[in-house]
């Protein structure tokens, strides 16, 4: 497809930094809205509350992308921050699709983040030598924080659904040596407490950054694309799979073992949705579109961020 105008929110985070440098490599055209005072051509603000969008950004744009919400990766839930996640999500949301809705020259499509959390913890028994059937875009939502988020962040972006291609992406855990969970994988398994959270069986669905990036890509050139995609590398890896091979990669130990009741004590939930929950999951939209993944496995990916 030829290049886009597309109109970003969230481009200042670990993937929305890295997501618009790869939109401006491949020919696209980016502005993005912020918070602060727009101080480029490139950039418009608002506030990410209904009604702050520039009208005049959502006419410039042939397409949308949307990242914006508080980061999940922290280990402390309070009962105020479990609300700011929630509410940057959807409130920001919300903001876009009235917007792309009311809009005299709607976008071609809206590319509009979600999570893997939309499953919650899949507690269904693996038959036979561990074998579990992954979860796919048809399977409904779980239980929990980020399972609620989720469903919310959808909900609120489906007004817009009849005017625009309405895409939206389910990332999992994106392995990036730039942010989000690997950091402090690395830096446990450099001071030698490299090692499983819980049993370690439990599936953590990732999806390395390069592919991440280029899935948000296929997604906005993708004309036959819509509704949920699940962003996650195309096979299954488990909990302790992931620790190993950072530690293996960095040629450290891999033996501490952190049982699962302290990190289910820890306030607010998080490790016990975030480190303890199991999520199976295939990409099986992506798949079915004749995506290309550049790493297929788990040790690749790792591999691909220890080595940029």
């Amino acid at each position: 497809m030829a290049g886009m105008r597309v109109l970003m929110a969230g481009a200042s985070g670990l993937i929305g930094r890295a997501l618009r440098r790869h939109l401006l490599l491949t020919g696209h055209e980016v502005r993005a809205l912020v918070r602060h005072e727009a101080t480029t051509e490139g950039e418009c603000r608002w506030t990410g509350r209904p009604g702050s969008v520039p009208p005049q950004a959502v006419a410039w744009a042939d397409a949308v992308v949307s990242l914006s919400g508080a980061p999940i990766a922290r280990l402390v839930w309070t009962k105020e921050y479990r609300q700011r996640i929630m509410s940057s999500r959807v409130d920001a949301t919300s903001a876009l699709a009235v917007a792309i809705g009311g809009s005299a020259r709607p976008p071609a499509v809206w590319v509009s983040a979600s999570a893997t959390g939309w499953y919650g913890n899949d507690t269904r028994p693996t038959g036979p030598g561990g074998h579990v059937e992954p979860l796919t875009e048809k399977a409904g939502s779980g239980t929990g924080l980020l399972a609620a988020v989720a469903r919310g962040w959808e909900a609120a972006a489906l007004p817009a659904a009849s005017a625009t291609r309405l895409v939206r992406v389910r990332t999992g855990v994106v392995l990036a040596a730039q942010g989000g969970l690997l950091p402090p994988l690395i830096t446990m398994a450099k001071a030698g407490l490299g090692g499983r959270f819980g049993t370690g069986r439990q599936y953590w669905p990732w999806i390395s950054l390069q592919d991440e990036v280029r899935a948000w890509g296929f997604a906005l050139e993708r004309e036959s694309l819509s509704g949920p995609v699940n962003l996650v590398g195309p096979s299954l890896a488990s909990a302790g799979q992931i620790t190993r091979s950072v530690a293996g990669q960095l040629g450290r130990p891999h033996w501490l073992a952190l049982p699962s009741s302290p990190l289910r004590a820890v306030p607010g939930g998080s490790a016990s949705e975030l480190i303890l929950a199991s999520q199976p999951i295939r990409p099986a939209v992506l798949q079915a579109h004749g995506f290309q993944f550049l790493d297929q496995t788990v040790d690749q990916a790792i591999r691909a961020a220890l080595n940029p």
